[in-house]
């Protein structure tokens, strides 16, 4: 079994020079109840065929009004595995795992049988949760969400490289007589830090296979990629941000929550932009009463031009 970190998933994403893009779950937009299961996935073949690179989902453990949204409301591993049934070569990823709520030989398994499943396709975003309710509900101290990240990580890390591990941690304790399958389809299951998970840039760096972060305004997401580079040389730069492409296509941006309402034309200049940048992966929300309108719009009108 080879080392590598670059499964089909991570080659669909950042296999090549240019700035790929993929959408987020659900994409009929219906945060806060059960989304249509029919219509979503007639949305993810749409989205595949259009040349979407991923399909994104969140991981919501409990759904708390106050935050305004429970993802996608199915939970993401046996989403994505009803995801990877229905699609073919687009990435699979979550955005993002939260690992302190979750044991992380339970998250070791489920990620390596969904890479499996998926044959490769799956990346995982990792984050340490911002829903505070959820800390105390899961018996988890929310002051701990930092140390136990890294201990997550270490644990996935030696569950998929090793047969057999001897590893310990506030989680439990391996002794060598068991071991975790199946393993992932590569070395490991490539890992996206989300955030700064409480963590230092040089931390991310070193034990992260790239960084997922939320949308910057373009003088700050330069300073962050400075940092990243500085620290993690070529690994990959993923951001999220919701993209609203207004009908007008020569229409200047005015921000939205987490992005903007534009043209095409602005939208066009700006991705080119971020490309330039070096970011290697744009995640979006196209938010609007027809889903399946606004996928095509932005990818035929904006993707297809960068």
């Amino acid at each position: 079994m080879t080392d590598s970190h670059e499964n089909a998933g991570f080659r669909r994403l950042f296999g090549g020079d240019e700035l790929t893009v993929g959408t987020g779950f659900p994409l009929t937009g219906d945060a806060e109840s059960r989304p249509p299961v029919e219509r979503e996935t007639e949305l993810i073949e749409h989205a595949e065929s259009l040349g979407y690179a991923g399909l994104w989902a969140r991981d919501v453990p409990l759904y708390w009004p106050r935050f305004g949204d429970a993802g996608q409301t199915f939970d993401p591993w046996t989403w994505l595995s009803h995801a990877a049934a229905h699609s073919s070569d687009i990435a699979l990823g979550t955005a993002s795992v939260v690992l302190p709520l979750r044991h992380p030989l339970h998250v070791a398994k489920q990620a390596a049988s969904l890479d499996r499943l998926s044959e490769g396709r799956f990346v995982m975003g990792v984050a340490t949760g911002d829903r505070d309710p959820e800390f105390p509900a899961f018996g988890v101290d929310h002051d701990d969400r930092g140390e136990l990240f890294r201990e997550s990580v270490n644990a996935l890390r030696a569950c998929w490289r090793e047969e057999y591990p001897e590893r310990s941690g506030s989680w439990g304790h391996l002794d060598g007589e068991l071991d975790v399958v199946p393993k992932p389809t590569a070395g490991t299951v490539p890992l996206l830090p989300t955030g700064n998970a409480r963590q230092s840039v040089e931390w991310l760096g070193e034990h992260g296979d790239g960084w997922l972060f939320y949308h910057l305004p373009m003088d700050t997401l330069e300073s962050y990629l400075a940092d990243w580079r500085g620290a993690a040389g070529e690994k990959p730069y993923t951001m999220a941000m919701q993209v609203a492409l207004a009908d007008d296509p020569t229409a200047d941006p005015t921000p939205v929550h987490q992005g903007y309402r534009a043209g095409s034309e602005w939208f066009v200049q700006y991705l080119r932009d971020l490309d330039a940048l070096g970011v290697d992966h744009l995640l979006v929300s196209t938010p609007g009463d027809d889903p399946e309108r606004e996928l095509t719009r932005f990818a035929e009108q904006v993707i297809e031009r960068v």
